[in-house]
């Protein structure tokens, strides 16, 4: 079901330093739908990603301007809680990146911070570990290393953890990039599925992946937003010349 906006961005502009990396973005990302960021390696894609649930301010010398409302509120706001705010959004990274301990343990994580107590605790972690299609791979062996999981269920675990905190929106930085075929196809599977609860925002270097998986797509480039449509529209039928070019080719 299509709520209306989940996150509204205004006038986004953002900098390290001197190096003006977002200019004036303008963006509507739907509620329980899949927005998909296109775009050449370096145009910022990943830094607008970042500004979402404010992972640009670990970075010294950023400075931001604009507004990013989170169902009708500035998240940029001087008395944001930015820790409260994380576990609104969370995000899943290019690079599976369990932590090193168990696979139940990696789960737990970010509850037991959050307060949930032990007797709720099994239920989160086999809540989340079905919801990110893991759960009968691993059931059996929860007190086992997470290391010891092949690339694609350490991202499917890391889905787990970020569902386990019970997040509104869910970022992915190139989710996929470092998988191979079988597990990139698992992990488009559970974007399908997750965007029945979730929102969902994904950078992808891969136009056929945006293509397969999303409802909207935003073209960047240089730090622009060049084009924002429904997917199919972008591709069938774009309405910038810069747009057609990257999605045929052309440069990139």
């Amino acid at each position: 079901m299509d709520d209306g906006n989940e996150i509204e961005i205004r006038d986004l502009n953002l900098w390290y330093g001197d190096n003006h990396a977002l200019k004036d973005v303008n963006l509507d990302i739907r509620k329980n739908r899949i927005t998909a960021l296109i775009g050449p390696s370096g145009c910022g894609k990943s830094t607008f990603l970042r500004c979402i649930n404010r992972m640009n301010d670990l970075i010294e010398g950023v400075k931001i301007k604009g507004e990013v409302l989170l169902n009708g509120e500035n998240i940029y706001k001087k008395d944001v809680d930015v820790v409260a705010l994380r576990k609104r959004i969370g995000q899943v990274f290019q690079k599976p990146n369990p932590f090193p301990m168990s696979i139940y343990d990696n789960v737990a994580y970010g509850p037991r911070i959050h307060g949930v107590g032990k007797k709720e605790l099994d239920g989160v972690v086999e809540k989340s570990l079905k919801d990110a299609a893991l759960w009968r791979e691993v059931s059996d062996r929860l007190e086992g290393a997470a290391l010891d999981l092949s690339g694609g269920q350490q991202q499917r675990l890391c889905i787990a953890r970020a569902l386990a905190i019970r997040p509104d929106v869910i970022l992915f930085d190139e989710p996929c990039s470092a998988l191979d075929p079988i597990s990139t196809h698992k992990i488009e599977d559970l974007l399908q599925e997750l965007k029945k609860k979730y929102t969902i925002v994904i950078v992808t270097h891969n136009m056929q992946q945006a293509a397969r998986v999303s409802d909207y797509t935003g073209f960047f480039l240089l730090g622009e937003m060049i084009e924002f449509n429904r997917t199919r529209v972008l591709f069938e039928n774009p309405e910038m010349e810069q747009t057609e070019d990257y999605i045929t080719g052309r440069f990139g």
